[in-house]
């Protein structure tokens, strides 16, 4: 019987081609389930690595005390910022409304420059809309909103419970020792990359925030801090969170003050942070650790936002870090990796991960046919 004839390159790459828009339209029917569990796993891995950082600073306490400990550090500071969020928010729509007829100048004011002779006030702006359809689809959201936070802590106790069990798994999974040692690698090497990018965004998404503060109360635009907690959160969305941080505040500015000089010496400063911070803090720090190719982070972005959303577009990152890993341990999706990766090297996050950058570990030899082994643990 003649041997079946080797599948041709074509055909591969055809397979993962249709296998990636598979994916994604499988990633964008399901997303109502997806989306909680990605952020609860997004939620886990912080948790994880904030337990491990108390853990190496404080080695008196155990592993268990440790994640606890990280729970409750976790669970307090997102509610201090929803109180902050919270707060400032309500005072931010009580002064928008105080700033109407600064509003309404400011109407008349773009109208002239574009010669119309009967501006619209505010009043006419929102009696044009339909605010009661607004109303309602912010209901709806909010209503999503908690849904969805709900299924997300309930997500994360699971995830969290079952670390206990995820050794055993992988043990079942991967008997060999070598095949086991290669998907912890990769397991690593996700973590990892996560942890870092997580760690690095928030570092300087914290240098963006005070130095932006600083900036506004220089300036006395109202709700600093607000407009300070709103810049770091929109940090962690590449590209569109840095043009949040640079326009909102100097829009509201030119509500606030009755000439254009302090919206655009704020528009100036904030500009100018961004750009030290994003062009020389944030490449120092993050190196070749992501080794990603920018064009791919935007168009991450654009293709999460447009399946997850929001969420997405907050996720974009860390998914596109997980998916060039996973490409890379195969032959055959190899080739998606390295369009991904920034040098044609997706390994290289592998070698910082597992601590050599040089020299990735080496797998175990397997064990004879002949002399079965029990696995290690």
């Amino acid at each position: 019987m003649p041997a079946p004839a080797p599948e041709s390159h074509t055909v591969r790459v055809s397979l993962v081609i249709l296998a990636v828009i598979a994916a994604g339209a499988a990633l964008y029917w399901l997303r109502g389930i997806l989306t909680p569990l990605a952020l609860a796993v997004f939620l886990a891995v912080m948790i994880d690595g904030f337990a491990r950082v108390l853990r190496s600073r404080l080695p008196v306490i155990s592993e268990k005390a440790a994640l606890a400990l990280a729970i409750v550090l976790s669970v307090v500071l997102f509610g201090v910022s929803g109180l902050v969020i919270a707060d400032n928010a309500s005072t931010f729509v009580g002064q928008l409304v105080a700033y109407t007829p600064r509003l309404n100048n400011l109407i008349a004011q773009v109208a002239g420059l574009f010669g119309v002779e009967v501006p619209p006030t505010v009043s006419d702006l929102f009696a044009q809309l339909n605010v009661s359809a607004y109303l309602g689809d912010f209901a709806k959201g909010l209503q999503g909103f908690a849904s969805d936070a709900f299924f997300i802590l309930i997500y994360l106790g699971f995830i969290i419970a079952s670390r206990s069990g995820f050794q055993r798994k992988v043990v079942g999974l991967f008997p060999h020792q070598a095949e086991r040692k290669e998907a912890l690698a990769a397991f690593r090497r996700i973590r990892d990359g996560v942890e870092r990018y997580l760690w690095v965004q928030t570092v300087t998404g914290l240098m963006i925030a005070v130095a932006s503060w600083i900036a506004m109360v220089a300036i006395g635009l109202d709700n600093a801090v607000f407009w300070a907690f709103l810049i770091f959160i929109a940090s962690y969305i590449p590209v569109i969170g840095g043009a949040v941080g640079i326009l909102a505040p100097p829009i509201f500015a030119l509500i606030q003050f009755e000439t254009f000089w302090p919206a655009v010496i704020l528009l100036g400063v904030l500009q100018a942070i961004q750009f030290v911070v994003g062009n020389i803090i944030l490449p120092r720090m993050q190196g070749d650790s992501l080794n990603m190719d920018p064009v791919v982070v935007l168009l991450s972005l654009a293709f999460w936002g447009m399946i997850w959303g929001m969420t997405g577009m907050f996720l974009s990152t860390p998914l596109t870090v997980m998916a060039m890993v996973i490409l890379a341990q195969f032959d055959g999706s190899r080739w998606l990796a390295v369009l991904l990766s920034a040098d044609g090297q997706p390994e290289k996050l592998r070698d910082h991960a597992a601590g050599s950058p040089d020299e990735p570990p080496k797998p175990a030899p397997r064990s004879s046919p002949s002399r079965k082994r029990e696995p290690k643990d």
